[in-house]
């Protein structure tokens, strides 16, 4: 698969799972993509598909955000 095709479909996941705010942008934390089934099964590597689309600048993001982690249901 390629990076192209693989950010077209993180952009598809992005519409269906994101939440515009009051800006009109949708956004989507990354917990909920990671653990999202369907984005599983489609990114083997979700980072670095979110880092190629940053690069190419159709996706924005702190780069730390990804390094915090998040909590998954039932975490302290």
């Amino acid at each position: 698969m390629n990076v192209e095709h693989e950010i077209d479909l993180l952009v598809e996941e992005i519409r269906r799972l994101g939440k515009r705010g009051a800006d009109g942008k949708l956004s989507v934390k990354f917990g909920v993509l990671f653990l999202d089934d369907r984005c599983a099964n489609l990114f083997e590597a979700l980072v670095g598909t979110l880092k190629a689309a940053k690069r190419r600048k159709i996706v924005t993001y702190q780069g730390e955000l990804l390094l915090q982690g998040f909590k998954t249901p039932g975490s302290p």
